[in-house]
C-alpha cells in the first residue's frame, strides 16, 4: 500500500477541505480538560494531543441513545398505530484519530451487529459510511496492554487510512479503497517510500507497552469450573456496579430498547445497559437470575475472557485499552483478573 507524507500545514488545509465530501469527527478537548470524539465544524482541527479519549468512539456506530422508530397513536393520522423506522445517517463520516486499540475494537463488535442470521440495519449503515483515519499510538500508556490483547500501537485491523506524526509531518499508510479516496478528498497525493518509517516505529512503540496479559489457557478451560471459580467473591467484594467499566469499553455492546410517548405520539429508542446494573436482568416476574453484585462482576468477565473466546474463537473482548483500569473507582483491574482466569487451577 502506498504511504503518503502530508506536511503538518497542508494538513491543516486539508482538513477544511474534507467538508465538502465528509461530515468529521474527531478526539476535541472539552472544558474539564478531558478529550472526546465529536462532531467538528469547518475551522476545527482534530486535536492529537490526548493519548486517547475518555470515552471510546463506539458511538460513532453505536450511540447511546438511538432513535429506532416512531408512530403514532392519534386515529385521525393515517399512519395511527404504525411502527416507522428513523434510519440514521448515513452520508460519509470521516473519523480521524481513532487509536489502533479503538479501530480493532469495532471489528469484534461487528461480530455482535453483523452475523449470518441477522444484520443490525442502524449499526451496519453508521459503520459502512465511515471511513476510520487511525492515529499510531505512539506513546502508550501505562495501563495499555493492546499488544497481548490481539493488537498493537500500529495495528491496522479496522483502519482504512493509519496515520503516524513523523514530527513536522504525518505519514498515511493507505490501508483500503475508502483510505485512499478520504486522502484525495483532502488534497493529500505526496506519495513516498518510506513504509520502513512504520515498522521502526511499530518496534519503538511496541517496547514502550509495560502491561502484558496472559490469555494462552482461556480457551482450554472447562466453563464450569472457571464460573465456579474460588476467586469471584475476592474480585466482586470491591464493586459498586456503577458500571464505568462497561461504558468506557469499546466491545460492551449491551443495549436496552424503551417506548417513550408524549401525548398521542411516541418513540421506540435504543440505550447502553450494562451487565453490571440489576435491573439488567430482571424478569418481569420479578425474579433476577443475577441478583447478586457478585454474578454480575463473574459475568462481565466471563464473556469478555471466556464466553467470547470460546464462541468466536477470535482472542478475548478485549482490545488492552486500559480504559477500565484508569477509570475503575475501586481499582478492579482486568488485567489481574485475567491472569487469575488464565492461571486457575480446580
Amino acid at each position: 500500500m502506498n504511504v503518503i507524507k502530508i506536511d503538518k500545514q497542508a494538513w491543516r488545509d486539508g482538513v477544511d477541505n474534507l467538508f465538502s465530501t465528509y461530515r468529521v469527527m474527531a478526539p476535541f478537548k472539552q472544558a474539564d480538560g478531558s478529550y472526546e470524539f465529536q462532531m467538528l465544524e469547518r475551522g476545527q482541527s482534530p486535536d492529537f494531543e490526548c493519548a486517547n479519549t475518555r470515552l471510546s468512539p463506539k458511538s460513532v456506530t453505536f450511540p447511546q441513545t438511538e432513535l429506532m422508530m416512531e408512530f403514532s397513536t392519534d386515529e385521525n393520522d393515517s399512519d395511527c398505530n404504525l411502527m416507522k423506522p428513523i434510519l440514521p445517517d448515513d452520508s460519509p463520516l470521516a473519523v480521524i484519530g481513532i487509536r489502533p486499540c479503538d479501530a480493532r475494537a469495532m471489528t469484534l463488535v461487528k461480530m455482535n451487529f453483523d452475523t449470518d442470521d441477522y444484520q443490525d440495519p442502524y449499526w451496519l449503515k453508521r459503520y459502512e459510511s465511515a471511513v476510520f483515519v487511525g492515529l499510531a499510538c505512539d506513546e502508550p500508556r501505562s495501563t495499555c496492554f493492546c499488544t497481548t490483547a490481539g493488537g498493537g500501537p500500529y495495528n491496522e485491523d479496522g483502519l482504512d487510512v493509519l496515520l503516524s506524526d513523523a514530527g513536522d509531518a504525518f505519514l498515511a499508510k493507505v490501508l483500503t479503497d475508502k483510505g485512499k479516496d478520504f486522502l484525495a478528498a483532502g488534497g493529500w497525493n505526496d506519495v513516498v517510500d518510506d513504509g520502513g518509517a512504520f515498522e521502526a516505529g511499530k518496534a519503538v512503540a511496541e517496547k514502550k507497552i509495560v502491561s502484558a496479559v496472559s490469555t494462552d489457557q482461556l480457551a482450554a478451560k472447562d466453563t464450569l469450573v472457571l464460573y465456579g471459580a474460588p476467586f469471584w467473591d475476592e474480585i466482586a467484594f470491591a464493586c459498586i456496579n456503577c458500571g464505568t467499566c462497561t461504558f468506557v469499553c469499546p466491545t460492551c455492546w449491551c443495549f436496552d430498547i424503551q417506548d417513550e410517548t408524549y401525548g398521542r405520539q411516541g418513540v421506540r429508542m435504543r440505550n447502553w445497559d450494562t451487565c453490571m446494573s440489576p435491573l439488567f436482568t430482571l424478569h418481569t416476574s420479578g425474579h433476577n437470575p443475577r441478583g447478586e453484585k457478585v454474578q454480575r462482576v463473574r459475568q462481565r468477565f466471563m464473556h469478555k475472557l471466556k464466553y467470547f473466546v470460546d464462541k468466536y474463537q477470535k482472542g478475548i473482548m478485549c482490545t488492552g485499552c486500559g480504559r477500565c483500569v484508569r477509570q475503575c473507582p475501586v481499582n478492579i483491574d482486568i488485567r489481574l483478573v485475567c491472569e487469575m482466569m488464565n492461571n486457575y487451577v480446580a
